[in-house]
């Protein structure tokens, strides 16, 4: 796997994978030390080159406070060393061992009713506690001294799914952290009592003393208070993380550090946690039976690309066939987990790993698919698993490559979280579903998306897509009425531009910051009732389906490009278009069915100029490019069920079929997977 720039080269010699990497979680503790030979000799059998080992091994390495054994552990180490396979070393602070809350029971977090959480499971920790950073550093630090010099650690795996189940804590010392960490914030307690607007309701502190986090209370808690949680329990969060990065930095610097992300996950700002990672990683469990699920991974993906600015990343974990964790657990079916598997590279993984290598016997997660299941290697899913390990082999030359975008998606967690705040005009909106129904048009077009901060430079890009930026700061709007002044093109949509960093509206009408660019005003909010739909008649004098929102836009230089047709709000406008300086910027206000919502996004990226990757693809086929010092790449993946025909732009060779000669047609069954190698040209755009 490719090294990240900022960590120094280390002059030692390491087990690094060639190619992309393969493998899995391996927890050897779960099992009789017999079973180990077995396994690293079944990991040569299946290409595996790279496993994480280690995430939930506290309780057997310390087994007693202070006493450490890594006996069990070097053995490991030295197995995996001798069988060729890199280790991705977790600091095991993700589950505290029962000792530590025995002896600490201040550590176990508490819900917003007061209830405090016990051991059994797993992550029982309050992220403020400073006794449990104590005890993890402290692990950390005896784990990076034994292993700093050991042939198979490639890289440190911070924790493990950092607010997965415990992404907030209301205990006592979680509210004495929340105000320090206010006092840093606002200085002093009239800044406070300003940005939570607290002469509403009688809430006006003295102190910061008297600040407590929102508790449950008997009617809706003060929004800007909520919103300083939400931040405030996500630097809580990084902080653990930061604390063990420290440790790790000092001791082993030229090994790079990771954590893994659970998809797009609103407790977790991936773009703040991206920045403190030398390469990302994220967890994508895709449901079988959902048959949009490849689009919600395909935005995880990008999303996760996009928070290092479109280097490579890891998939840290998937699963090779079933979960264990939802209502109904369905197997991937065959060739599913190639599919996805590949989807993932496509679009930027340098990685696909999974969790985890030996199916359990016992525990929770005994149901959970493996890479060797209960069955052993006689099955399915280790033949497929065994089958994708040699193919990934067989193109080390993708390594490296990076995507290029003309399309941005916008996402903000801050605004994420205020947009679900209570005491709305709708508590329907869904920032998720919402970026989805955005994002589905654009993968469905073959269009290659970053999704960025709105801070991000947006300079490279031809157009950017704002879906319900509900929160957002007057500098972020300068730049998006900046970008199109200049000549890009901008897609916003309703409930945009409202409040301000503080959850404060902004002054001036709805959306004041983003008023100018968009050339109109909204005058009200006209939420439909549930279930409820409307008609939108559109220029062309088709008629679609609108669902969820609705507002009364009052054009002041944009025109009309659609209108309400049934309703309260018949004949006013439903889709706006503004020619400002150089570019263009669309408003739409209200959720439009999935095939309007195409054909609107079509047309916008016409007007923006940016074209797919192939043309003419057929229904469920998605098409990326990655471009690298090995070469260009064209991924075609046909995520429906039957057999398909493409036509590519020039003859090319499928490099999973070797010895086929250049086509420019080419027939993918259904999961089929083309990776296509084309004359190379470097594009420079897009590597910010």
């Amino acid at each position: 796997m490719q090294q990240p720039d900022e960590v120094a080269t280390d002059a030692r010699q390491r087990l690094r994978p060639a190619g992309i990497a393969f493998g899995g979680d391996y927890n050897p503790e779960q099992w009789p030390e017999e079973v180990w030979a077995e396994d690293v000799a079944l990991m040569k059998e299946a290409g595996v080159s790279l496993v994480t080992a280690g995430i939930f091994s506290w309780a057997k390495v310390e087994p007693r406070p202070g006493e450490f054994d890594f006996a069990w552990s070097d053995r490991v180490m030295d197995n995996l060393a001798g069988a060729g396979v890199a280790v991705c070393l977790a600091t095991m602070t993700a589950s505290p061992p029962p000792w530590l809350s025995r002896l600490h029971p201040e550590i176990l977090p508490e819900t917003a009713d007061g209830r405090r959480m016990w051991p059994g499971g797993r992550q029982h920790y309050c992220p403020s506690s400073g006794v449990y950073r104590r005890y993890a550093t402290r692990l950390v630090e005896q784990l990076a001294t034994r292993y700093a010099d050991h042939p198979a650690l490639e890289m440190w795996h911070i924790g493990n799914e950092y607010g997965c189940h415990t992404p907030m804590c209301w205990c006592d010392g979680s509210a004495a952290d929340f105000r320090r960490w206010l006092s840093d914030r606002y200085g002093d307690i009239g800044a406070l009592n300003d940005a939570w607007s607290t002469a509403f309701w009688s809430q006006g502190y003295d102190s910061f003393d008297e600040v407590l986090p929102p508790r449950l209370a008997p009617t809706f808690p003060n929004p800007g208070q909520q919103l300083d949680f939400a931040r405030f329990s996500d630097d809580a969060l990084l902080q653990c993380y930061l604390a063990e990065k420290e440790v790790l930095r000092r001791i082993t610097p030229d090994v790079p550090v990771t954590t893994n992300f659970i998809g797009v996950h609103k407790p977790v700002d991936a773009f703040r946690w991206a920045a403190e990672q030398d390469v990302v990683s994220v967890d994508v469990y895709q449901d079988p039976h959902d048959h949009d699920t490849h689009i919600a991974a395909g935005f995880i993906f990008d999303v996760t690309r996009s928070a290092r600015g479109g280097r490579p990343w890891m998939l840290m974990e998937q699963a090779p066939s079933a979960v264990n964790w939802r209502d109904r657990n369905g197997p991937k079916p065959p060739g599913r987990m190639r599919l996805w598997s590949w989807q993932a590279i496509a679009q930027g993984a340098d990685a696909v790993l999974y969790f985890q290598w030996r199916q359990s016997r016992g525990g929770a997660e005994k149901y959970h698919s493996a890479m060797l299941p209960h069955g052993g290697t006689e099955t399915r899913t280790f033949r497929e698993v065994r089958e994708l390990g040699r193919e990934l082999a067989s193109v080390p030359q993708i390594a490296g490559a990076r995507s290029t975008a003309e399309v941005a998606l916008v996402l903000d967690w801050n605004s994420w979280w205020a947009l679900e705040l209570d005491s709305h005009p709708s508590t329907a909106l869904d920032q998720m579903n919402i970026a989805l129904a955005h994002y589905r048009p654009l993968f469905e077009a073959g269009i290659t998306c970053d999704v960025v901060p709105p801070d991000r430079d947006l300079s490279g890009y031809r157009l950017v897509v704002v879906p319900n930026l509900y929160l957002i700061r007057e500098r972020d709007a300068e730049r998006l009425t900046d970008f199109v002044r200049g000549g890009g093109h901008l897609l916003v949509s309703f409930f945009s531009g409202v409040v301000d960093e503080c959850d404060r509206v902004h002054p001036g009408g709805y959306p004041a910051p983003l008023r100018e660019v968009l050339g109109l005003h909204v005058e009200e909010f006209w939420p439909p009732a549930e279930r409820e739909t409307v008609n939108v008649r559109h220029r062309d004098g088709t008629v679609s389906g609108a669902d969820l929102w609705s507002e009364v836009v009052v054009p002041e230089s944009a025109e009309t490009v659609a209108v309400f047709d049934s309703g309260a709000l018949t004949g006013q406008p439903a889709v706006t278009r503004h020619a400002f300086g150089e570019g263009s910027a669309w408003y739409v206000a209200t959720r439009l069915a999935p095939r309007a919502m195409r054909n609107l996004m079509d047309e916008v990226r016409d007007t923006a100029g940016v074209g797919p990757v192939v043309t003419g693809l057929p229904e469920q086929v998605q098409a990326t490019v990655r471009e690298g010092d090995g070469g260009r790449f064209v991924f075609l993946l046909n995520h429906g069920r039957e057999q398909v025909e493409v036509g590519l732009p020039e003859p090319m060779s499928d490099l999973l079929t070797q010895g086929t000669a250049p086509s420019d047609r080419i027939r993918l069954p259904g999961a089929g997977v083309a990776v296509l190698s084309t004359p190379w040209t470097r594009h420079t755009k897009g590597q910010r």
